[in-house]
């Protein structure tokens, strides 16, 4: 048998009296039985359960939907919500509006009520969209309406088992440091789930925010050339009519849509992991645009905001574009478009460089940032293009300041469409990018942990005997604490970032190669050389991870 702590036994019981779910205090009195009655998994559940609370990360809170403060669920929900009241009111932003929105997720419904609840029993004028919407919907409807604040609850592309709760500050970007630290204060000091005070009556917003939204991004594209099919999933989540509907108002018409993936499901049934970056993910996608004869696939993350980009190459086989491709092709086409006297374009410290030699190209101003679009919608005035390596693009910074995968998909089919015209293709123009500004070849290496004490003794460990080599290449190490828990790897065209993932049990790695080009004659050799470099940077790193 093992023993159950008095200690955490009591907290548990505490927890049940003040959960305001019958079902979650059904659910965490079965797990207390099975742990006072001395099994090992019990007493481990229980306390994996009773770990929290969750902590505000990279994207506000996000955990499986289970019982306990280590979870999401309506109790977690309520405090938080009374705690982000009280932070609000001593901001001095008392009876303000409040903007919520949901995916469809498990619990998204009943936690997007509850803090609506809390906040309208606070003295908040709270809006609530209309039904579950893409989260750059809510981030438009915070700018739009002039809110406070604005809380999505949504866990983006993380497992079916997840859900999270997505805050935004009176800026309509995500918040940042201090605010994640106060907030957790506040919420620390709110009572029991069971004694916040809860009201409905929370003002449900009409169809005329969502109009505002799609006929702003109907105004994203620059050419008038409109002659492209495209195929389309949304992966079961929430932005397949939105796309569509997006799509068509900016004269996009012909568009095929993944049927099997079309209406929101939260158990995600024909993908194991809902990210369009992930092994399979877009195979449904990919065989429909070869079917229909797409000129370009879209792949959306099941709450829209990020969005990835298939192409077929010249022998017709279709693959997917990286982060950083998508990146710098919008990225070229947003300057080499922009009526902006003084651009402003940003990136982060994991993503390619090339970015940097783009800006510099169209005189423009480049910022790096830490990871995150609570960092890069912040980089600076005139910013008119943002992305981050993990499919997050901002192409329209003036009305959604945080990435926006519905918007990105219209700039996407603008530039395929335009270049279709031409004769070209997006892979032409990454060779042209690249002739012009270098290989830049990229890639990732991920150490998944149980224990995420794991990740911060591998960032010690490499901080104590950092490699002195990478790829047969002489590297120096910088550090970036105390500004991020990350490490920067670089020397001879070759870059590795190490940090600890701010929303998954990961510690990641961002490998880059660099190579300039001497002419388009010298392109394939080049390429070829980088990508042996990346192969043999890619075994120093795994092995550097043990």
């Amino acid at each position: 048998m093992t023993r159950l702590p008095p200690e955490l036994r009591d907290r548990a019981i505490r927890w049940i009296a003040d959960d305001v779910d019958p079902a979650a205090r059904h659910e965490l009195q079965t797990v207390l039985a099975a742990a006072m009655s001395g099994s090992a998994d019990g007493v481990a559940g229980l306390a994996d359960r009773m770990a929290g609370p969750l902590a505000f990360g990279t994207a506000g809170l996000r955990g499986p939907v289970r019982a306990g403060p280590n979870g999401m669920n309506t109790a977690v929900v309520v405090r938080t919500t009374a705690g982000v009241a009280s932070w609000l009111t001593a901001h001095g932003k008392a009876g303000q509006i409040v903007v919520i929105g949901r995916d469809a997720r498990h619990g998204s419904a009943s936690f997007a009520a509850a803090a609506a609840e809390v906040l309208h029993a606070a003295g908040f004028d709270v809006r609530v969209l209309p039904r579950p919407l893409p989260t750059p919907v809510l981030a438009f409807a915070a700018k739009h309406l002039g809110a406070a604040a604005a809380i999505q609850i949504t866990a983006s592309h993380n497992p079916p088992s997840d859900n999270g709760y997505k805050l935004y500050d009176d800026s309509a970007i995500q918040i940042v440091p201090p605010a994640d630290t106060e907030i957790e204060a506040a919420i620390a000091e709110a009572p029991g789930a069971v004694s916040v005070p809860r009201q409905p009556g929370a003002t449900v917003l009409g169809e005329d925010v969502l109009d505002a939204y799609l006929d702003r991004v109907a105004q994203v594209p620059r050419s008038t050339v409109r002659g492209l099919r495209v195929a389309a999933t949304a992966l079961h989540g929430v932005g397949a009519e939105v796309l569509r509907e997006a799509l068509s108002r900016a004269g996009f018409t012909d568009v095929h849509l993944v049927a099997e993936q079309s209406g929101p499901d939260p158990d995600f049934p024909t993908v194991s992991f809902p990210n369009p970056e992930e092994p399979g993910a877009t195979d449904l996608l990919l065989a429909l645009a070869a079917e229909v004869g797409a000129d370009l696939a879209i792949a959306l993350d099941p709450d829209a905001d990020r969005c990835a980009v298939g192409v077929p190459d010249a022998g017709g086989r279709w693959r997917m574009l990286r982060g950083d491709e998508t990146g710098v092709l919008l990225g070229e086409y947003v300057l080499s478009t922009t009526t902006n006297p003084d651009p402003l374009v940003a990136t982060t410290i994991v993503s390619a460089a090339m970015l940097r030699e783009i800006a510099r190209a169209h005189g423009a101003r480049y910022a790096e940032t830490l990871t995150g679009f609570k960092w890069l919608t912040r980089a600076g005035n005139g910013l008119v293009f943002a992305y981050e390596e993990a499919l997050g693009l901002c192409v329209n910074p003036d009305f959604v300041r945080d990435k926006d995968g519905i918007a990105a998909a219209a700039l996407a089919c603008d530039l395929a469409a335009k270049l279709k015209a031409e004769d070209r293709s997006l892979l032409d123009e990454l060779d042209r990018l690249a002739v012009a500004h270098g290989v830049h070849v990229t890639d990732q290496v991920s150490l998944r942990v149980t224990d995420l004490a794991v990740r911060g003794q591998v960032m010690t460990r490499l901080r104590k005997a950092p490699p002195a080599e990478l790829a047969g290449v002489p590297v120096g190490v910088e550090d970036l604490l105390p500004e991020t828990d990350a490490l920067r790897i670089a020397g001879g065209g070759v870059r590795v970032v190490i940090r600890p993932s701010g929303t998954e049990p990961k510690l990641k790695c961002y490998l880059q190669v660099m190579r300039p080009v001497g002419d388009a004659a010298a392109l394939a050799a080049v390429r070829v050389d980088a990508t042996g470099t990346m192969a043999a940077l890619r075994r120093d790193v795994e092995a550097l991870l043990g």
